[in-house]
């Protein structure tokens, strides 16, 4: 299938609501209820040929084949290590995930916090699996990945060294939902060892489908209490840290606080004390245990000063890991806040408040769409584009000031994939202008090259994804998604979340062909009557002149040409049929020429696409791509024969389809 119809066939079916949680997509064409009913009619326990029990799933490094980390590893299924396994035992919560050998903690950190919100959980576990009704050795789960949720299924053979669950285990020895959850985001990443090393607020987005944004608790941070009570009405989740060194990792302050340990924030209050309001936040440790002793800690003194009516809203004193603490006394010991929000679709009750939401898929391809940032003016022009319009402002502001909330997050594909293979993810960020007027093409030079950008990330980074919040003035603004460097290939998806209403779009063009400018000189052999294939290869020697790198035209360009325009079918073009084709040569010519803006006789890939608008042609991204690939060499450059080869052949397509 082409790129072009696989982008059609995705649209399709996301209009039929396919790759949302409701109806996930089967990852790797693996559908959960037809194999586990095939194992149950063969009797047989369920294999996965797409992650199988061997080394390559353990990892390529540290743990590959030939490292010392894996020897000894045996795969077993639960019924291999307990009498009575169980799937979960009293509900999922915190106790259950226990990190193993891996360096997943990020992960963990992530699993845990979705064990405090049961809504969230039921959309990755999905209901009615365990160990003894129907068990076929056969499970799955619901993960968000890239822009659509999938459904990924696995067999319950897991690593094992010595008898014992190599990875993550549950504090409860016969539990394995989270073994098998491990697993099965180690499925969709490629190997175990691909989990290595991450931050929590990706595990969050893979959970819930939100979009994740960091917060250096070290910088200003006036307006951010009133920015996590804002976040906490739209359920989004949050999380926290302690920066620290690899030697001090969960090492321990004198105030009881855990350094480089995913804390999670579940609360953010003002209390009235000694007649002044207090900010409070409330922080679990997913330990269950070791809290805060500071200020406003469980039992402490502060709460003597607070109101019996409004402590015992706030007040829970145990050793359950969850204490509140003064807001000052947090930004102060902590380090980053990690916020994740959430998508309209999470949220079932109609009480909590909503972002709205856009999301956009797309490419950025050698030669066509990948015009890296704006230190290459040339080409920067030619990355993706997307139109938000905002006509409304926010109704409470967290920071005081009037105008619209965008959260923008730019996501690449395959960020976990491209270390196996040895590649490094590209690195990628955004730029924001304001534009005023209705916008029809992709080709903004004009407009955007003449002004500074509004907007845009802080720095182009080779994480996962990059997102930013922005109070923007009400408006059309144009967002540029791109790589740091040009002619780096890659997909990604950019999302767009707005406080209020927004109308989003990808700035696509038309494709068409406008009439010819009349006033060219025309230069004809008088003399010539017929002209055909050897003809036509001299002619274009003889007229482009040395300024232009031609050995004349292929004879695949030749018999393109007879094909549009000899009318007689005689194989051969007359006088008149020649008279057309030396005006469109002469078209094509002067456009060439004047987007050749190196004179280096040859057109790059992203000269191009203005030279053949220029001659008549405005493409979009998908056409361009695969016109691209066609014509341009491996210097992703084009010479006259193919330019006039590719518009002649667009022409014929044009009056056949059109």
């Amino acid at each position: 299938m082409s790129n072009i119809a696989k982008v059609l066939s995705k649209r399709q079916d996301r209009g039929e609501g396919l790759g949302t949680n409701e109806k996930a997509i089967p990852f790797n064409k693996q559908d959960y209820q037809t194999l586990k009913q095939e194992c149950l009619a063969k009797k047989t326990l369920f294999c996965d040929p797409t992650f199988p029990a061997e080394s390559a799933s353990l990892g390529y490094n540290e743990l590959g084949p030939q490292s010392s980390q894996t020897r000894g590893v045996q795969w077993k299924r639960p019924k291999e290590l307990c009498s009575n396994p169980q799937f979960i035992v009293d509900g999922a919560t915190r106790t259950d995930i226990c990190q193993g050998a891996l360096g997943d903690c990020w992960l963990l950190a992530a699993i845990a916090s979705l064990t405090l919100e049961k809504e969230f959980l039921e959309r990755v576990v999905p209901h009615g699996q365990s160990f003894k009704e129907n068990y076929a050795g056969i499970f799955h789960f619901q993960l968000w990945q890239c822009g659509e949720w999938v459904d990924v299924v696995i067999d319950d053979r897991l690593p094992t060294r010595n008898g014992r669950l190599l990875f993550v285990q549950s504090a409860e020895g016969s539990e394995f939902w989270s073994a098998l959850l491990e697993k099965a985001y180690a499925k969709v990443n490629g190997s175990y060892e691909a989990l290595t090393g991450g931050l929590a607020n990706e595990g969050f987005e893979d959970f819930t489908g939100g979009i994740a944004e960091s917060y250096d608790l070290s910088k200003d941070s006036s307006h951010l209490f009133k920015l996590m009570q804002k976040a906490l009405t739209l359920r989004s989740l949050m999380g926290c840290a302690i920066s620290t060194s690899s030697q001090e990792i969960e090492a321990k302050t004198s105030l009881k606080l855990v350094k480089g340990h995913a804390y999670s924030v579940t609360g953010a209050k003002e209390v009235h004390s000694h007649g002044r309001l207090v900010q409070l936040v409330r922080l679990r440790n997913p330990w269950g245990q070791v809290e805060w002793t500071g200020p406003w800690s469980d039992n402490s003194k502060e709460w003597n000063s607070v109101q019996p009516e409004e402590k015992a809203k706030l007040v829970h004193s145990a050793e359950d890991g969850e204490f509140w603490m003064a807001y000052s006394d947090f930004i102060q010991n902590f380090s980053w806040l990690e916020i994740c929000n959430q998508t309209p679709d999470a949220l079932s009750s109609d009480t909590v408040s909503r972002w709205k939401f856009s999301q956009f898929e797309g490419d950025w391809r050698v030669g066509s769409t990948a015009g890296g940032c704006l230190n290459n003016p040339v080409s920067f022009c030619s990355n993706p584009q997307y139109v938000i319009k905002m006509e409304e402002e926010d109704d409470d502001p967290y920071d005081g000031k009037d105008g619209c909330t965008i959260l923008v997050g730019l996501m690449q594909k395959d960020f976990r994939k491209v270390n196996r293979f040895g590649q490094n993810p590209n690195a990628i960020g955004f730029t924001i202008y304001k534009v005023t007027g209705y916008i029809q093409s992709v080709i903004l030079r004009d407009v955007l090259l003449r002004q500074r950008p509004i907007a845009g990330c802080k720095g182009f980074t080779s994480m996962r994804e990059v997102s930013e919040r922005f109070k923007l003035p009400t408006g059309e603004y144009v967002i540029i998604p791109s790589t740091f460097e040009p002619n780096r290939n890659g997909s990604f998806v950019l999302r767009v979340f707005t406080e209020k209403e927004a109308v989003a779009r990808f700035v696509q063009s038309v494709f068409s062909i406008f009439q010819f400018k009349k006033g060219y000189n025309m230069r004809l052999y008088r003399k010539l009557l017929e002209i055909g294939i050897l003809c036509l290869q001299c002619s274009v020697v003889f007229y482009t002149g040395t300024d232009v790198k031609t050995d004349g035209f292929s004879m695949e360009t030749c018999r393109l040409i007879i094909s549009l325009l000899d009318k007689d079918g005689s194989g051969k073009l007359g006088l008149m049929e020649f008279q057309i084709l030396w005006i469109k040569i002469q078209k094509y010519l002067e456009a060439f020429k004047k987007h050749d803006t190196d004179n280096s006789g040859t057109m790059s890939s992203y000269e191009m696409r203005d030279a053949m608008k220029e001659a008549g042609f405005q493409l979009n991204n998908e056409v361009l791509q695969v016109i691209i690939s066609r014509y341009a060499n491996q210097q992703c450059t084009v010479d006259f024969d193919s330019f006039v080869g590719c518009l002649i052949h667009l022409e014929m397509l044009f009056r056949k389809f059109y």
